[in-house]
């Protein structure tokens, strides 16, 4: 028995419409859920977004502003005068290198030293003990930090009293008077405060490593060297991205120890970046100086940043 063409849907294809003020489609719906989703997102993002915006970003503009103006009171717009200053003022390119000489010793000082702290106390007995001495400085403040080693670095401070009670007083100087003597001393109290957050991550990195791969090496005849070389090293790579980002963002804006040790001194002979913005704006009273660098050290920072990350993560960002 046939059936007649007349009693078939008019749509087709087995579907039938739904009735006026029914429930709606299943992808209806879901497009419905997905927008309310996104706009509930959105209002939830919306006041970060606005602090964001009001205390970071509407300030940085402002200070691109003004460094294309001339610091006096009528604020001639003066082009790139202020930023020609890095190529003619002698202050400046020894603020540059002095920043430079700040990014190796914060990235290779403690990344070195926390690495081999971490390793050495991973399995010891007194590891816990070691750790908290290790990890205590990095409790204190900058400024703290900076008032200990004063005590420690001038002409008749400790270490220079240490030197002279076991007959090394030809070694004693003023440590923080001559350059770049001076500088190398204040990395290595940034160092001292440093490493104690590299140890915690490569301790965390540490016990992550699955003992089975460590076991496997030492079954295949690979030495101690070997396996850390070629089995905990590659396994500690998202730490070590982690360590190296932190401490590189952290030298390019060091001014906390170096203002509390020297206040950029003698003379301006330690300044660093941040020390000179700070310096230009408040004390010598350029504020469109001070502006150009403030946008030169965050465009170092941001690029530096971006390439080592770039660098370092693959697409999946693992």
């Amino acid at each position: 028995m046939s059936t007649s063409t007349t009693d078939r849907p008019a749509t087709g294809g087995g579907r039938r419409t739904p009735p006026v003020g029914g429930e709606p489609r299943p992808a209806e719906r879901h497009a419905w859920i997905s927008t309310r989703e996104r706009l509930a997102a959105g209002g939830f993002m919306a006041p970060a977004v606005l602090l964001v915006a009001v205390f970071l970003l509407a300030p940085f503009v402002w200070t691109i502003h003004r460094s294309f103006f001339a610091d006096t009171r009528t604020s001639a717009f003066s082009w790139f005068d202020n930023y020609t200053r890095f190529a003619s003022d002698p202050a400046l390119t020894r603020s540059i290198q002095n920043t430079l000489l700040w990014v190796v010793g914060t990235v290779v000082l403690p990344f070195v030293l926390g690495l081999a702290i971490a390793c050495m106390t991973d399995a010891t007995r007194f590891s816990r003990l070691a750790r908290l001495c290790v990890v205590l400085p990095y409790a204190l403040s900058g400024s703290a930090v900076a008032v200990v080693w004063n005590f420690m670095l001038t002409t008749d401070g400790a270490v220079n009293q240490v030197l002279t009670s076991v007959g090394l007083d030809s070694f004693a100087q003023g440590w923080l008077l001559t350059w770049p003597g001076n500088t190398l001393v204040m990395i290595l109290a940034n160092a001292w405060q440093a490493t104690g957050v590299a140890v915690i991550l490569f301790l965390v990195g540490l016990q992550s490593i699955p003992p089975e791969t460590l076991e496997a090496g030492a079954l295949d005849g690979a030495g101690s060297w070997q396996q850390f070389r070629h089995i905990v090293l590659p396994q500690l790579r998202p730490v070590s991205i982690i360590v190296i980002g932190m401490s590189l963002v952290n030298g390019l804006k060091s001014f906390d120890l170096i203002w509390v040790l020297t206040q950029g001194g003698p003379g301006r002979a330690t300044e660093t970046l941040a020390v000179s913005m700070y310096n230009e704006t408040f004390l010598e009273l350029r504020p469109g100086a001070g502006a150009a660098i403030a946008v030169v050290l965050t465009v170092i920072v941001l690029a530096a940043s971006w390439l080592y990350l770039r660098r370092q993560l693959d697409v999946k960002g693992e």
